[in-house]
């Protein structure tokens, strides 16, 4: 009964909203946090929603030369 349980969260948690998962997050120069961004990042998306974060850095603005 249990199994069953953990099976049916799995499988809820990777269905459930905008969840791309981490692979989609790391390859567009992201990195999936729990609960919060650290200072200096913003929400990209989620990489396990509503927990897991997606989280990047705000692109450096380029030198003109």
């Amino acid at each position: 009964m249990g199994i069953l349980v953990l099976v049916f969260m799995l499988v809820s948690l990777a269905q459930h909203g905008d969840a791309h998962g981490p692979d989609s997050c790391n390859h567009r120069g992201g990195l999936c946090r729990v609960g919060e961004c650290v200072s200096g990042e913003y929400l990209a998306q989620y990489c396990f929603e509503p927990v897991i974060l997606c989280c990047k850095n705000p692109s450096p603005a380029t030198p003109e030369s």
